[in-house]
C-alpha cells in the first residue's frame, strides 16, 4: 500500500499521495516555490492511520508550485422563457499546479512514506447522571363543557356520559335553556 493524506488546500479536501502534481484553486506563491500545508485531515502509511480532529497534529505536506494555470472554460447560460432575455457568459477558473514532494507526521518524512505515528482517539467522558426533579401532581384537566362554557356562565352538573345517553335535540334544547339570552 501507498501512503497518501487528505488535505485541505484552496477551500477543497484533496487526497494527495508523493510523487503526483494536482490542480488547486490560486494560492499566492512564486513557480518554483517550496510551500507547507499544515491543513491535513488524515495520513495513511502502510496501514497505519492517523485521523485528525479535525487536524492530525504535527501533520504537514511539502509541495513545490509547478505553474499558475487556467482551467478549462465553462458556459454560463442564463434565459428566461417567453422574456427573449438570454445571457451567455463564459468562465475559466484560476489554478495552481502543484507537485507533492512528502507528507511528514511529526515533523519527519522522506520522498514516498510518512513516518507512523498514530493518533489514539480519546475515550469519551461518561456524562454526569442530572439531578431527577421530583415530579408533580398534574393539574386537574378540564372537561369537555368546562372548555367550551364562556368565562362568565353558571357551571352545570351534567357530566359527558350523562350527555351521550341523551338524544342530541334534547341535549341542544337544555344547553340553551342554561345560558339566558341577552
Amino acid at each position: 500500500m501507498t501512503s497518501y493524506a487528505i488535505i485541505e488546500a484552496g477551500g477543497k479536501q484533496l487526497r494527495v499521495e508523493p510523487g503526483r502534481f494536482y490542480d488547486i484553486n490560486r494560492i499566492e506563491a512564486e513557480p518554483d516555490s517550496q510551500i507547507t500545508i499544515d491543513r491535513v485531515l488524515f495520513v495513511q502509511d502502510d496501514g497505519t492511520i492517523s485521523i485528525g480532529q479535525p487536524l492530525v497534529e504535527g501533520a504537514t505536506v511539502e509541495a513545490t508550485v509547478m505553474r499558475h494555470l487556467r482551467g478549462n472554460k465553462i458556459i454560463v447560460y442564463k434565459m428566461r422563457p417567453k422574456k427573449k432575455t438570454r445571457k451567455k457568459q463564459g468562465h475559466r477558473q484560476e489554478l495552481t499546479r502543484l507537485m507533492i514532494n512528502s507528507i511528514n507526521l511529526g515533523g519527519a518524512g522522506s520522498q514516498n512514506t510518512a513516518e507512523a505515528k498514530t493518533t489514539t482517539a480519546k475515550p469519551a467522558a461518561e456524562p454526569e447522571e442530572a439531578p431527577v426533579a421530583e415530579a408533580e401532581e398534574p393539574a386537574e384537566i378540564p372537561t369537555r363543557a368546562e372548555k367550551s362554557a364562556p368565562a362568565g356562565a353558571p357551571e352545570t352538573a351534567q357530566t359527558d356520559e350523562a350527555l351521550a345517553s341523551r338524544p342530541k335535540a334534547k341535549q341542544k334544547a337544555e344547553s340553551l335553556e342554561e345560558y339566558p339570552q341577552e
